[in-house]
């Protein structure tokens, strides 16, 4: 069996191979090999516990120092097996090779020393490949595995090593797992022979974990130095709780000391960070995403907005005054409008374009011009089950805010049309005064009748289409369809049919009818439970999912997460699964605060949770 071990926390003790080959070593996950002596006792139990052979790159003067600290020891196997052979592989080792030639194709290597074999082909290229290559092809032979030349040839490389996302526009655009500094000044080196002339090697670098860049920043200066401009995200936490002098700024302020006049960009929260990367962009560059977190995702999102039709490209500023002239009288349309006091958590960047329309034509004009220039549409009820991030939404929002949509019309039967637009507060009042019983669950819920029908909104045992008979909703192209509750999709939270469409609003139907004061009380019963059992300060309701079987604000208090703070957000105290802001919480503070609360769950009761409130205009899985 050949396996990749993994000595980040120490399960390497576990392991006593018979061949190991240690391509390089370099002092690395401070978080648990606090000095560089640590990691080096590590390794040289793991050799003193190999039986076969120790491999090491000749290179490396870290693996060379762990040889002879083995050997000066005298550290042996267990009793009976003798002592492994150390031979070194790389231009002088004792199996010995060098790149004869170096196409885009890969590389030719010839081989000597230890080495049957005379030559080598590796579809792959730059040093530490080559190495990695005359590493594994020392390992083969040690093994006694049968060779040819040939070996290597169908090899398919690695993902996120050095991957190719596009070569479109004269543009080269990778991505590259490389977080620690040897790797990307490795990195870097190699792809720096790559870069088209006249062209510039543009890095897109995103820290891992605060440990790391808090030990290691420094370095990370000095290898991304060796780009021709550098794009810095913040860290990547990878779990891990904020740490003095281990943020992104720390790394700019190393880059600027060591290289003033670096081209480097840097925007906190990664506001605009996709377009300031693509108005800089030019042909014959080579742009590298490199990072061990999230950021391939972020490589994805650039493509994306670097590769749209033309059309889709149009500013801001253009639709809007082309859509203004169309709109009725009484429809808000606004640039960069807040959205932090639309939503009742109260955290929060801008949308590009908001919109409030005053009726079905209007929505119908807005949902088309969005279709037609292939701009992103994003849906805000009462903003109660959603957290926007610091840097806004970049797409269209529109929100049913107007009085318009707020309807409350009885018809035959006990039966109620409702807008879309109506709180589901008022909808309990109003229903209330009706003599309508089946809607009391509702009260308290922060939200209105859209948003309710979306998420299948419920509390105290009921769901919103437990009431439901029929759902008005237009498509994204704005067609207007109305269905029935028996021929729709609807499950925990989710509702199918408005995933990709706008409730307009909903036919309901009561349980029964019965006396005004008798509904009444029983809302008061509703209200008052939610009263001692949920916070009152602002939040986006629950945060997680229950898992099957269990309860998310049951799991989170048992691993004692209550009143755990990232600056002003909170795991309430009252309601575990609430995330509080205790008055100037941003939106990194939440997503930190979900980010740390998921972790240490995973870690005390090994269950991982899943969001339930909304990320809204982002994915949970490219932040998590």
């Amino acid at each position: 069996m050949v396996a990749e071990i993994d000595e980040s926390d120490g399960t390497i003790e576990r392991f006593s191979p018979a061949v190991t080959l240690v391509v390089n070593l370099d002092w690395d996950h401070p978080d648990h090999y606090r000095i560089p002596e640590d990691l080096e006792r590590t390794f040289t139990a793991l050799f003193a516990r190999t039986t076969l052979a120790v491999i090491v790159n000749e290179t490396c003067a870290f693996s060379g120092r762990v040889v002879t600290a083995v050997k000066l020891a005298k550290l042996t196997p267990a009793a009976g097996r003798a002592q492994p052979a150390y031979v070194t592989f790389g231009p002088n080792g004792d199996f010995s090779g060098r790149v004869v030639h170096e196409d885009p194709a890969g590389m030719q290597l010839a081989l000597g020393g230890k080495y049957r074999l005379t030559e080598a082909a590796v579809p792959a290229s730059g040093e530490f490949n080559a190495a990695n290559a005359l590493g594994a092809l020392a390992a083969a032979e040690t093994m006694g595995a049968d060779l040819s030349s040939q070996a290597l040839a169908e090899f398919p490389g690695v993902r996120r090593r050095q991957a190719v996302l596009s070569v479109e526009g004269g543009v080269t655009v990778i991505e590259d797992y490389a977080h620690h500094p040897a790797e990307i000044r490795a990195l870097l080196t190699s792809l720096r022979r790559r870069v088209a002339s006249g062209g510039r090697l543009v890095v897109v670098f995103q820290p891992h974990r605060f440990s790391r860049t808090a030990q290691f920043k420094a370095d990370f200066a000095a290898a991304l130095a060796l780009a021709d401009q550098v794009h810095l995200l913040e860290v990547y936490s990878a779990g891990e709780a904020p740490i003095a002098g281990g943020t992104t700024s720390d790394v700019l302020a190393e880059l600027k000391r060591l290289a003033p006049a670096a081209d480097v960009q840097y925007s906190p929260g990664d506001h605009r960070f996709l377009d300031t990367l693509q108005a800089g962009v030019r042909a014959g560059d080579l742009v590298a995403f490199v990072g061990a977190g999230s950021i391939d995702r972020k490589a994805r999102d650039w493509l994306e907005l670097r590769l749209k039709p033309a059309k889709a490209m149009t500013s801001w500023d253009e639709l809007t005054a082309e859509l203004k002239p169309r709109l009725i009288e009484g429809t808000k349309l606004t640039r960069e409008e807040s959205l932090a006091v639309k939503t009742t958590i109260r955290v929060g960047g801008p949308a590009r374009l908001y919109v409030e329309p005053r009726g079905v034509e209007d929505l119908q004009t807005i949902l088309r011009q969005a279709k037609s220039r292939g701009l992103e549409v994003f849906l805000l009820g009462r903003g109660s089950n959603l957290i926007v991030p610091d840097e806004g939404v970049e797409g269209l929002v529109i929100s049913l805010a107007h009085d318009s949509w707020a309807t409350f019309e009885m018809r035959e039967g006990g039966r109620v049309w409702v807008g879309a637009g109506l709180r589901l507060k008022n909808l309990c009042g109003l229903a209330s005064k009706a003599g309508l019983i089946g809607f009391e669950f509702l009260e308290g819920i922060p939200g209105n009748v859209g948003g309710a029908l979306r998420m299948n909104a419920g509390a105290m045992g009921g769901w919103m289409f437990d009431v439901v008979e029929q759902v008005q909703l237009m498509t994204l192209s704005g067609e207007v369809k109305v269905m029935d509750r028996a021929n729709m999709h609807v499950n925990y939270r989710h509702c199918a049919e408005l995933y990709h469409a706008i409730a307009l609003g909903a036919l309901l139907g009561p349980v029964a009818q019965a006396d005004a004061l008798a509904v009444s009380r029983q809302i008061d019963v509703y209200r008052r439970k939610r009263q001692e059992t949920q916070p009152r300060e602002p939040s986006a309701g629950c945060i997680f999912k229950n898992p099957p079987n269990a309860s998310a604000g049951r799991l989170i208090d048992e691993s004692g997460l209550k009143g755990m703070r990232v600056g002003d957000a909170e795991v309430s105290t009252v309601h575990a699964n609430f995330i509080i802001n205790r008055g100037k919480a941003t939106g990194a503070d939440i997503l930190e605060l979900v980010r740390r609360v998921r972790a240490r769950v995973r870690e005390v009761k090994g269950v991982d949770l899943e969001p339930e409130v909304l990320l809204y205009g982002k994915n949970w899985k490219d932040v998590l």
